[in-house]
């Protein structure tokens, strides 16, 4: 790797670690050389990524955390620099899909939605952004990333997806607003609006939703979550006066 890509001397935390687009990017971030603190609800299958990550000679911590409790993510936060010493990279994925009409639907999945997609990206921001600012300021690349994970439908309301739509269109008003407060200390903040991933997302849905969601990405050859991870490597290893603020990838085959 050459200076301008190289992670070594960094630390980065990931939500949502546990599977899918986190999980790869965590693998993806210890490849690269950087320290990374991952964070999910399923400890147990933290710790099998862990084994991973160190048996190929990475450093990883382990933290167990419901980013959507406030304490929980501050606490995350916490751990990480007092344990691994900083912190240069965010990488705001935790998050859930549930979809279906507006009408009749179950509030708890909008509930769980706004407190996930929303709340615990706000939480987890709020309190690593200090550190990323003073990681800008002494760090070894003297450049610190926030990559909040949005998706498609951060850009474009579909009915069925009323308010994850709307969740994901707050990620990409907050990471806007926050970019412009920050841009100038060399804090980057970016958006990554993934469009259909074959990950674990869409399996927490009712099951005719998921009939839905076959039917409508019938023939589509879907990313895998490593096509996502290659894309945050892309944004958070550009030389320091380069800043990729938003980043939509979609299946070649989706129309939508």
């Amino acid at each position: 790797m050459t200076a301008a890509t190289e992670l070594d001397g960094t630390v980065a935390l990931v939500t949502g670690a546990s599977s899918g687009i986190g999980e790869a990017s965590a693998r993806m971030l210890a490849r690269e050389g950087a320290a990374v603190a991952v964070v999910a609800r399923r400890g147990e299958r933290l710790q099998a990524l862990a084994g991973e990550i160190e048996s190929d000679g990475g450093r990883v911590l382990v933290l167990e955390a419901d980013v959507t409790e406030r304490e929980q993510a501050e606490g995350a936060v916490g751990r990480t620099v007092a344990e691994l010493g900083r912190l240069d990279v965010l990488i705001n994925n935790a998050g859930v899909m549930l979809l279906g009409p507006i009408v009749d639907a179950p509030i708890e999945e909008w509930e769980r939605m706004v407190d996930v997609n929303v709340l615990g990206l706000l939480y987890t921001a709020r309190a690593a952004i200090p550190h990323l600012l003073d990681a800008a300021a002494v760090g070894p690349r003297e450049v610190a990333d926030l990559v909040n994970i949005s998706s498609v439908a951060g850009r474009r309301a579909t009915a069925g997806n009323g308010v994850y739509n709307a969740t994901k269109h707050a990620v990409g008003g907050f990471s806007e607003s926050l970019r412009q407060e920050v841009t100038g200390r060399h804090v980057r903040v970016s958006l990554i609006e993934p469009g259909a991933v074959a990950t674990e997302l869409s399996g927490h849905n009712r099951p005719e939703v998921l009939e839905q969601i076959k039917e409508r990405f019938a023939g589509v050859t879907r990313l895998e979550a490593t096509d996502i991870a290659d894309a945050i490597r892309y944004v958070i290893t550009r030389p320091r006066h380069i800043a990729i603020n938003e980043l939509l990838v979609r299946p070649t085959e989706q129309l939508q």
